[in-house]
């Protein structure tokens, strides 16, 4: 058991030993704090890209099938442009589309004159004064020439519920509109997306219109008729170095300011932003309850080494008084020792005169050995040079595999559309292979009532049966056609398996490559790390050889302080009478 005299410890030294343990005990703490600090800041700017990433992905997924379904139809509508038959396709694109979503085309001539229709795949039938060319998605279709145009949210009459509509202008090959097509966006799938887009607790997500006022947002406090931008979020996001107009001009932004983080960015070919927001509060937590823990840690250890302390130097104290005793004792014998070591010295006089010999010639072994290590470094130099221009033809030879890889896959992309393409001609075969049959059936008709009628009939008779071989030539020729595609169809899957089966040739071709490149770069790094290690020897070497001549001047002074040192022994002898009696008064 330890006895602690505190008595023995001036207070200086007492603080001295409690001091160092506490001040380090807070500066590790202080330390831990900042590093934790940027560890949670990163992780808060990570987790805000990737929950802005992930609900603009889930608001594409709603979208995007629908504005394809609205890409083809435009294909669709320049080929046929009948109403009947285009009643009929409306029926078939819309039966995978949500029950409330409503798909509709409008003729660019009203609906009320001749040539004009208004078709819809909910068997809607619009009042008697309800005119397409006054709706603004209609309007708004025709001024943005093609491109995709979105209305402000409202409520739909039909279904009660908010929506917004996106259509766009239908043209023919010379550029002339043919009508608009649109389709109505129920909000309330969108706005279950943006509740479960929150990130924490106290966080938000919302969908934003261009001018910042909310679309769907996660908070049913924010309606569309209220705009992101209050004062006070606007003066802050102005400290962050953001106005209205640079924070909402749809490019991709993430960034913390006051103790908040942001994520916006726009979403696809539509005019809205997803932004999610919240406080950096929310994932610290954990680090404020650890960081306490740490702080009593740090502490009661600083207290414990400050005990320990204490306790080292009252102990110390106690042992300098037998140290001190010893001490007296040890001197006697070193003026004894100092006797012995004159006659020493005199036989180390002699050996050091023989290494003296010896380090002469190893500095010529080292000069010989310097000019051996310039000729290797020389070679290792050339070796790396030689690598280095291998490595560089590897990878040129790498991003010309790539290059072809991509080219082979936009090819079997390229194959895969013009299948896509070869299905819908079916479509417009089948529609004209029945339009052939029903001119059949006219033209017998014809024919019957041309008999009926006699000799007046008979230039009718003509024309009907024309009509019906024309008819036959036309179901003839959808035939042939019909066999054509099926010809196109195999010979374009047999090229898709094809190049499929060459990109994965490429593919193992890059690796294989690739691989290669990292075994060069490795022996690239291994033959630097030769040459430098080359110029390091000899370096090494001539230092020795430096050093060698140093000791041989070194040595030849040790040889003549030798002969000096037995006088010095003689003066230890005295000098050890006087550290005895030095020794008893520390004893006292």
């Amino acid at each position: 058991m330890i006895h602690i005299n505190f008595k023995s410890i001036s207070p200086k030294l007492f603080v001295a030993s409690v001091i160092p343990p506490v001040v380090v005990a807070l500066f590790a703490c202080i330390a831990f704090s900042l590093v934790n600090t940027n560890v949670v800041k990163k992780n808060v700017a990570t987790a805000a890209n990737a929950g802005m990433y992930k609900l603009k992905g889930d608001v594409q997924e709603i979208l995007q099938p629908n504005m394809d379904k609205m890409s083809n139809w435009q294909a669709i509508v320049k080929e046929i442009h009948e109403e009947a038959a285009l009643a009929r396709v409306i029926k078939g694109i819309s039966k995978d589309m949500a029950q409330d979503t409503m798909f509709y085309y409008a003729t660019s001539i009203s609906r009320f004159k001749s040539g004009g229709f208004f078709l819809n795949n909910a068997g809607w039938i619009p009042d008697e004064d309800w005119e397409p060319e006054d709706r603004d998605w209609f309007k708004a279709a025709i001024e943005n020439k093609g491109f995709f145009t979105f209305t402000e949210p409202y409520v739909d009459a039909r279904t009660g519920k908010t929506c917004t509509t996106f259509s766009q202008a239908v043209t023919n090959a010379g550029g002339t509109v043919l009508g608009v097509a649109a389709m109505d966006v129920i909000l309330d799938e969108l706005s279950e997306l943006v509740k479960k887009g929150r990130l924490s607790k106290h966080s938000s997500a919302c969908i934003l219109l261009s001018d910042g006022r909310y679309l769907v947002t996660s908070d049913s406090t924010q309606s569309a008729d209220k705009n992101y931008f209050t004062p006070e979020k606007e003066k802050r996001l102005q400290k962050a170095g953001f106005s209205r107009e640079s924070f909402l001009d749809g490019k991709e932004k993430s960034f913390i300011y006051d103790s908040r983080f942001y994520a916006v960015t726009q979403i696809g070919s539509t005019p809205w932003l997803v932004l999610t927001e919240g406080p950096v509060s929310d994932f610290n937590a954990n680090f404020r309850q650890n960081l306490s823990i740490i702080l009593i840690i740090m502490l009661l250890l600083g207290g414990i080494s400050a005990f320990i302390n204490v306790c080292l130097l009252s102990s110390m104290r106690e042992k300098e008084k037998a140290v001190a005793s010893k001490l007296a004792s040890e001197i006697q014998n070193l003026a004894v020792s100092s006797k012995e070591n004159a006659a020493t010295s005199q036989d180390q006089s002699a050996s050091v005169k023989e290494i003296v010999a010896t380090m002469e010639d190893n500095t010529v072994l080292s000069e010989n050995i310097s000019q051996k290590i310039s000729g290797v470094t020389q070679v290792a130099s050339k070796t790396n040079d030689d690598v280095a221009e291998g490595v560089a033809y590897l990878e040129e030879n790498v991003n010309q595999l790539k290059e072809i890889a991509s080219a082979n896959q936009d090819t079997i992309n390229g194959i895969k559309s013009l299948g896509d393409k070869i299905e819908n001609i079916w479509d417009i075969v089948s529609l004209i292979n029945s339009v052939a049959d029903q001119a059949k059936i006219i033209a017998f008709n014809a024919e019957l009532e041309a008999s009926s009628a006699g000799e007046a009939g008979k230039n009718f008779h003509i024309v009907a049966t024309e009509i019906r071989r024309l008819a036959d030539g036309i179901i003839d020729g959808t035939k042939e056609i019909k066999s054509k595609i099926t010809e196109i169809q195999q010979s374009s899957d047999s090229l898709i398996l094809l190049s499929e089966s060459g990109t994965e040739k490429i593919q193992n071709g890059v690796q294989t490559a690739s691989a290669l490149s990292e075994r060069f770069a490795s022996i690239k790094n291994a033959s630097e790390i030769t040459a430098e290690s080359s110029k390091e020897i000899t370096t090494i070497i001539q230092q020795q050889a430096m050093a060698s001549e140093q000791i041989l001047i070194t040595l030849k002074q040790i040889a003549s302080g030798t002969e000096s040192f037995s006088a010095a022994t003689e003066n230890i002898s005295s000098a050890s009478q006087q550290l005895k009696s030095i020794a008893e008064n520390l004893s006292k």
